[in-house]
């Protein structure tokens, strides 16, 4: 039986009760887990992050390790679906306190492992909320500073920032399509991240006729389901993932 490491602080309850029912059923199925993503077409790496309760499994995830296993696939999607529900409604900086993991290459620097080929490292989201912090702090100084000089008591509030709407402007160029939002080729996305790459990702998504849950430029479960549709659409590695082989083929 696996040792599992203890989940992250603040799991949400009703998905810690889902990553557990998934440790269970992987430890009584007594596979290895390369034999588990053989079997399911889930790859190792995705499937430590699920058991791991640092991402949420897409449906087809669950249903795949319960048939696989002989479980009960109405009940335990019954468990995913508040789970997911739960999973939506987390904070933005509720993501897992967990380090990339880095391989040496041939080519200089380390790159990240369990990625489709990228050479950019893996973002850690946690160094992407603390310079987001870092950069919310600046910016209320900078406001308070303002307010606060002589003079200011009749300067209007400072304008709270909009959310940034994304759309998909379709337009071809030397063979590939671009979607308007970034013309990257080789960005590394994983789980988590947000911005004009995700929303260039999730266009193209759907340019694929595979959605990816909506344009928002957040990589969460949804998009992440999607990306795994697509990898196996064209029969790429599947670890839910994007790195230059999936760019490639989503613009073609």
């Amino acid at each position: 039986m696996a040792r599992w490491r203890a989940l992250p602080t603040g799991l949400d309850p009703a998905v810690a009760k889902l990553v557990s029912r998934l440790r269970q059923l992987k430890d009584a199925s007594g596979r290895t887990m390369p034999e588990l993503a053989k079997e399911t077409g889930y790859s190792t790496s995705s499937w430590e992050r699920y058991f791991g309760g640092r991402a949420l499994p897409p449906r087809e995830a669950v249903e795949a390790l319960a048939r696989l296993v002989g479980a009960d696939v109405v009940r335990l999607l019954a468990v995913h679906e508040v789970a997911d529900e739960a999973w939506r409604k987390r904070p933005s900086s509720a993501a897992a306190d967990v380090p990339p993991r880095f391989e040496e290459t041939e080519n200089g620097p380390p790159a990240a492992a369990g990625t489709d080929g990228g050479a950019e490292p893996r973002r850690s989201s946690v160094w992407r909320t603390l310079l987001a912090a870092g950069a919310g702090a600046v910016v209320g100084a900078v406001t308070t500073a303002l307010l606060t000089a002589p003079g200011a008591g009749a300067r209007p509030a400072a304008a709270v920032t909009q959310r940034v709407v994304y759309a998909c402007e379709f337009s071809r160029r030397d063979g590939l399509w671009y979607a308007g939002n970034s013309t990257t080729r080789t960005q590394q996305l994983v789980v988590d991240m947000t911005g004009s790459d995700v929303a260039e990702l999730q266009c193209l998504l759907q340019r694929a006729g595979i959605t990816p849950g909506g344009i928002d430029g957040s990589f969460g479960p949804l998009t992440e389901a999607a990306v795994i549709r697509a990898q196996k659409k064209f029969g790429l590695d599947v670890d839910g993932q994007v790195g230059p082989r999936t760019w490639a083929a989503l613009r073609r």
